[in-house]
This record gives structure tokens, C-alpha cells and sequence, in this order.
């Protein structure tokens, strides 16, 4: 094939081995579609989940190529809600030999459309979308390209003007996260601009984010995809959606905590383990789930709508289950030398949210994020901390 440059273009087909960060490619009806948990465990989830670790949060596409111009074909799919105004459309990042040099936004696709009053969706189709990032150096270098966070992706295509060859893996320690839409990127302006990824780059780790938006649930199915997943350092943040999804008392949650530490520990007994409690956030500080949806101004914002007189008789706050988070991993800790505990209001607490608050009152905005994930970096990676490199 010959470009309008009269260059030779090269399409070279996507496999397990040029994708990092996901854990199962599946064949669509155009290409194929990145994973974040494998099909058994996709088979468990509920539509929530499935739909969560099927946008892509974390996963690039990694090789190394002489390349200047460099065009991926997907079919994206968001979800949308009528009446409202959409999100902004999802960005593909792109990193030469580790430095961001140029961003494109996605098009085209599928639009899932969720009227609220009536709750049915509708779908609207669009078109095949097209990523070109060129004019980049000749010479032989090391390529990502980061899959947008919070859009359901299908690869279709990877065209280049140079051979693009696959990197091995095991050249970097690998963090393995799992957590709630936080993790998973939530109003992040870009997918190299997650929390986890910008602590992650700082660490120097390749980074597998099992972030899931409002399905960070201590599902056994979850814990078992960790410990079977290879990782160098493991963390858990463990918190919101518990509350705002009102899905069990105190009486369930510590023995969940127990079930889904023990399972990790199954396949990584003496990896670092770090457990994280919640970030701040306001509305459910003290009062109880279930949260909801208000689009009052016209804007996507939430509030908490349990009764916090109902804590005493174990209803979950984000402070309980900080006592509870801190009991638990100190007393495990005694026997667990390789457990360790980080307070998420260290990341993001009362004295952050005058200058940062939260735009939908749950979820951080992008300087947040680069706060949370510079904060994670120091405290996990910097020296004496429980991820530093031996």
C-alpha cells in the first residue's frame, strides 16, 4: 500500500504481545477488544463491571519502530445520557522513549444514549475513527500509544511507515492496582494522566490498572484475577463504591476484606501488598449510601442519601471503613511483614478540597489527579517506601 506520500505503509496485525495492561483480547466484528479481566471472570461480573473493564483504563499499545507516522483504526463505544451534555470525546496519548509528544482525540462510533426518565437506551452508530499522530523522529525508538480510559475500544487497525517490533516483557517491575472509577480515571484529562499512570511513571513500573468505575466491590472473582495476575508490587483501594453503592454492613465487609487479602496473598504470599483506605469525599464522610445521580442544573453531580443515624447499626461511611481498613491490615501485618497501610487522606484530604474540590462531588478533576498520583509516587516508590525498588 502506498500512502499520499508515496510511502510504503505497513499494517501490522494487533496481538497479545504489542498490548500492555490488558489482561484478555477478544475478537469483535472489526478487530479485536482489550480486556482488564479475563472472559471467566467477565462471566461472573455484573453489566456494571462488565462495561468497566472493558474501557480500556491503563492499556497502550508498546513497540519500538523508526516510524513517523503512525495511524490506529478503532470503533469506540460511549455511554451517554439524554438531555445531558456528553463527556468530552476520549484522548489517545502518545509517548516516544517515555516523554508525552503529541495527543489526539477519538471519533466516530457507537453512542450508548440512557434516558433517565425512562431508562431506556438507545444506540446510535457512527463511523469507524481514526488516530494519526506523524511527523515524528526517524530514528529508532521506544512508542505507546494509550487507549482512552473511560471508552470501550475494538483495535481495529495499526498502520505505520517502518516495521514496528514488539518489546518483551520483564524489562520492568509490574504494579498491579485495583480499585474504584478513582483508579480507573474518572475526569482525568487523558489516560497518561490517571493517577495510577502518573504514579506509575514515576515509579518507573509498567502498570496493570484494574480500576473498575463503581465496581471496586471486594469480588472474589476479582481477588482470584490478582493473584493469578504476574506482579512485582500489588495495591488495593478499598472504599467508596462499598458505600455509595450500599452493598453490605460492617458485620460482611471485614470478612470480605479478610477473603480478598487472602486471596491475593494466594499467588503473590510475599509480594508488597499495600492497602489503601478512601480519599476524602465530603458526602459520604459521615453519611451512609446509597448514592445518587442529581442532575438538577442540567450537570452530572452526586449526593449521598442514607441516614447516618443508621452507622451505629452498621451502615458504611468512608470514616468506618477507614477504622475498620486500619484495624484490619494492623493486625494482619503482625504476621505479614510485606502488608502495608497508606491513609488515601494523605492523597486527598479536608485540607486539599478548598483549592481542589470535587466538580461532581465524587470524582477528582485532572490537578487532583496529578496531586494524588505525584503523593502515591513518593510515599509508595521514594525511598524507604513500601514499593521501593531493592
Amino acid at each position: 500500500m502506498i500512502d499520499e506520500d508515496g510511502g510504503a505503509t505497513i499494517t501490522t496485525e494487533i496481538v497479545p504481545g504489542l498490548l500492555r495492561g490488558a489482561l484478555d483480547l477478544e475478537r469483535g466484528d472489526l478487530g479485536v477488544r482489550p480486556h482488564r479481566l479475563p472472559a471467566w471472570a467477565r462471566a461472573r461480573a455484573d453489566r456494571q463491571l462488565v462495561m468497566a473493564q472493558s474501557q480500556p483504563s491503563g492499556v497502550r499499545l508498546v513497540f519500538r519502530t523508526a516510524a513517523t507516522r503512525i495511524e490506529v483504526d478503532a470503533r469506540r463505544t460511549t455511554l451517554a445520557f439524554a438531555g445531558v451534555p456528553p463527556r468530552p470525546d476520549g484522548r489517545y496519548d502518545l509517548l516516544v522513549d517515555g516523554d508525552l509528544v503529541d495527543q489526539q482525540t477519538s471519533s466516530g462510533g457507537t453512542s450508548l444514549v440512557t434516558d433517565l426518565s425512562t431508562g431506556v437506551t438507545e444506540n446510535r452508530e457512527g463511523p469507524l475513527g481514526t488516530v494519526r499522530f506523524a511527523d515524528l523522529p526517524s530514528r529508532d525508538k521506544l512508542v505507546e500509544v494509550w487507549l482512552p480510559h473511560q471508552e470501550m475500544t475494538e483495535l481495529v487497525a495499526l498502520r505505520t511507515d517502518a516495521p514496528v517490533e514488539t518489546i518483551p516483557t520483564g524489562t520492568r517491575r509490574v504494579w498491579l492496582h485495583h480499585g474504584s472509577s478513582i483508579s480507573q480515571g474518572s475526569i482525568a484529562a487523558s489516560p497518561t494522566t490517571t493517577w495510577p499512570a502518573l504514579a506509575a511513571a514515576r515509579g518507573g513500573v509498567d502498570l496493570v490498572n484494574l480500576g473498575f468505575s463503581g465496581s471496586a466491590m471486594l469480588d472474589s472473582f476479582v481477588a482470584r484475577t490478582m493473584r493469578d495476575q504476574p506482579a512485582d508490587v500489588v495495591s488495593v483501594k478499598i472504599g467508596i463504591n462499598l458505600t455509595n453503592a450500599d452493598v453490605m454492613r460492617l458485620r460482611a465487609f471485614t470478612p470480605a476484606v479478610h477473603g480478598f487479602l487472602d486471596a491475593v496473598r494466594d499467588g503473590h504470599p510475599t509480594t508488597p501488598l499495600l492497602v489503601i483506605t478512601p480519599v476524602l469525599c465530603p458526602i459520604h464522610e459521615d453519611t451512609p449510601g446509597p448514592g445518587a445521580a442529581d442532575f438538577g442544573d442540567g450537570t452530572m453531580r452526586f449526593r449521598a442519601t442514607g441516614d447516618p443515624a443508621e452507622v451505629a447499626a452498621g451502615r458504611l461511611t468512608l470514616r468506618t471503613i477507614r477504622e475498620e481498613l486500619t484495624r484490619i491490615v494492623t493486625e494482619r501485618a503482625a504476621d505479614d511483614p510485606h502488608l502495608h497501610l497508606l491513609d488515601g487522606l494523605t492523597l486527598y484530604g479536608a485540607g486539599d478540597a478548598a483549592e481542589h474540590p470535587l466538580p461532581d462531588r465524587l470524582h477528582p478533576d485532572a490537578a487532583t489527579h496529578r496531586l494524588m498520583g505525584e503523593r502515591f509516587a513518593a510515599h509508595a516508590f521514594g525511598p524507604g517506601g513500601p514499593f521501593a525498588a531493592a
